[in-house]
């Protein structure tokens, strides 16, 4: 059986989303640019959420597995869409920054095995081939 996740529609386009296993809670809002207040992530946001959490995750698995620490990396995901044909997302460039202290300790082959797997993080597996995500890896030095 998979993660069940409730929403409810609370009106005013704002919707409450509830994660099963944990009753952790989530609001979202329809961006200003789509007739909403633009209060809170819109389910778009968190397709960016997801790809930029999921990357950077599937790197601390890599990194826990060979016992590195990359506490502290950043990463940065910029959305763009597109408006025709259709209101879809049509960009998400995204920027792993690893904190100079932990590049440090980590050598080429460590970067390249977290690379590698971040690459095939489910979320980026998971987009329409349309969607141009690329992905861009920076240790700081």
């Amino acid at each position: 059986m998979g993660v069940q996740i409730d929403v409810v529609y609370e009106g005013q386009l704002h919707t409450v989303a509830t994660h099963g296993p944990s009753g952790k809670t989530l609001t979202t809002d329809a961006p200003k640019d789509n007739m909403g207040k633009g209060e809170s992530f819109s389910p778009t946001d968190l397709v960016a959420t997801a790809l930029g959490t999921c990357l950077v995750t599937i790197m601390g698995i890599v990194a826990q597995r060979n016992g590195l620490d990359i506490a502290g990396t950043r990463v940065h995901v910029e959305k763009e869409m597109a408006q025709a044909p259709l209101r879809r997302i049509a960009r998400l460039p995204v920027t792993i920054t690893v904190p100079k202290e932990q590049a440090a300790k980590i050598s080429a082959d460590d970067r390249q095995k977290m690379e590698k797997a971040a690459r095939t993080c489910p979320v980026h597996a998971s987009l329409h081939p349309e969607i141009d995500a690329p992905v861009t890896f920076v240790y700081e030095s």
